[in-house]
């Protein structure tokens, strides 16, 4: 089997090469000029027999034979040049019918080159060569037969029946055709789809193992520092309670990240792509704003929000949940956070703001940002952010109570 009569992925083989066979182009078949070939001997030799046995009176003579066989050799490239050898055929076939030879002989020959014509060309060509066709026919009769009257309408007949079961052959292999094709956008489709499917679900588990991670990992790096900080500052005055206050916050991280890790993880296993888990939601940004506090942020939290829905308050906890991640790294020493949700106008509006020192300069820009405005956009909101004009960092979000998502988009990073 070809390339080309490959299955698609997902399509049972045996029916595609059943569809492909009834699609394919009878002028780049395999093998055609071959088996057209055996056609041609064929009938050659089922024309020798008629022409000995149907009327013995009128057996050809020499020139008969010549011409009768001179009207088979065309046809093992019917398919390649259908009219030309419709011609080659009739130019053939006529003298010897006008040398009043046994008709019956060449007749199959006419017809199958008269059947490739009209499977291949335009109805209108096919009704204007059957037409000079059948012209020529009764023409050459009247002058040779002018008796044979039962002849002449076996022979039309054969005529008409080849042009129209040829056009009909025609009209079904376009519709095969549209079928085909027909199916195989409708697997390109899916196909598509499957991928774009997969691609969103990798983005939305690179989304959420960022931001626990990122999160956790941030902190516990905050918390290791000060019980080195202290371990190192004056060894003589150690502040044993510090150090045990700061390892102790750095197991409840763990505990708490490895938790999440866990969930997310045995939904991935136990439900595969498709599976979205228990949702985070507003109710646990308090043990955000613990977390930041943990890790040296001065946070405060306001405004009143009620009930959003479940993709909404997702979105906005990750969004904050990052953005303290962020500040908590790049502020500073001991900045000051100000966390404000507010549903108000259809929409749940989101800020966090501090009043830090940022990102060294010439840092390498991470996925932080870009996570942040994914999210956002998830549930048809929009996410703004920067430095602010008298210091520190931003990030502002509009979620729509009324989720609209939207195909995410890499954007940069903080």
């Amino acid at each position: 089997m070809t390339t080309a009569e490959q299955a698609p992925p997902g399509r049972s083989r045996i029916g595609y090469r059943v569809m492909a066979a009834l699609n394919r182009d009878p002028l780049t078949a395999p093998h055609a000029v071959r088996n057209d070939t055996v056609l041609a001997g064929c009938l050659a030799v089922a024309a020798l027999v008629l022409a000995l046995i149907v009327d013995p009176a009128r057996s050809p003579d020499a020139l008969g034979w010549t011409l009768l066989l001179a009207a088979h050799l065309p046809l093992p490239w019917r398919r390649r040049r259908p009219l030309t050898v419709l011609l080659l055929v009739l130019a053939a076939a006529a003298p010897y019918h006008a040398l009043d030879n046994t008709h019956a002989a060449p007749v199959a020959a006419t017809m199958v080159a008269l059947y490739t014509v009209a499977a291949t060309t335009t109805p209108r060509r096919t009704l204007l060569i059957g037409s000079v066709v059948i012209g020529g026919t009764l023409t050459v009769n009247a002058l040779t037969n002018p008796e044979g009257l039962t002849e002449l309408l076996r022979i039309l007949g054969w005529a008409v029946a080849v042009l129209v079961f040829g056009v009909d052959v025609r009209f079904y292999r376009q519709y095969v055709a549209a079928i085909v094709e027909r199916a195989e956008r409708a697997e390109r489709t899916r196909e598509e789809e499957a991928r774009r499917r997969v691609a969103e679900e990798r983005l939305r588990i690179a989304r959420d193992l960022h931001d626990l991670l990122a999160h956790s990992i941030t902190v516990i790096g905050v918390r290791t520092s000060v019980a080195a900080h202290v371990l190192t500052a004056d060894p003589e005055r150690l502040d044993r309670e510090a150090v045990a206050r700061s390892l102790d916050d750095i197991a409840e991280v763990c505990r708490t990240a490895r938790g999440e890790l866990r969930t997310t993880l045995e939904v991935l296993r136990e439900h595969g792509a498709d599976a979205r888990g228990p949702l985070p939601g507003l109710d646990g940004l308090p043990d955000l704003v613990a977390s930041a506090r943990l890790a040296g942020a001065r946070v405060e939290q306001t405004g009143r929000t009620g009930e959003v829905p479940p993709a909404v308050g997702a979105a906005a906890y990750r969004i904050v949940q990052e953005a303290l991640t962020n500040v908590v790294r790049h502020a500073g020493p001991d900045p000051a956070v100000r966390v404000d949700l507010r549903a108000e106008d259809g929409a749940l509006h989101l800020s966090v703001t501090d009043d830090g020192t940022g990102p060294p300069p010439g840092r390498p820009p991470g996925f932080g940002l870009t996570g942040m405005r994914e999210r956002a956009r998830s549930v048809g909101g929009t996410l703004d952010a920067g430095p602010r004009e008298d210091g520190g960092f931003h990030v502002t979000a509009r979620l729509p109570l009324t989720t609209t998502p939207a195909t995410p988009t890499a954007q940069g990073a903080r």
